[in-house]
């Protein structure tokens, strides 16, 4: 004989199960400790300076308006 299965029971926790997928993919995608984040930003910062040290010419300020 087949199970008897409440509905509403099971649709919540088929959501349940989703959101916990979906928090899983979150942190994966986001959850970074404060030291790789850190890191993450020298690292950008050193590449925009060696960038930015490369211009060929460098950007020039706009004279004041008189």
């Amino acid at each position: 004989m087949a199970e008897i299965v409440n509905l509403n029971r099971h649709r919540k926790a088929q959501a349940r199960q989703q959101a916990e997928r979906q928090a899983e993919a979150n942190r994966v995608k986001f959850g970074r400790d404060k030291a790789t984040r850190l890191r993450e930003e020298q690292e950008e910062a050193r590449r925009r300076a060696l960038l930015d040290g490369a211009a060929l010419e460098p950007e020039k300020p706009e004279p004041a308006a008189p």
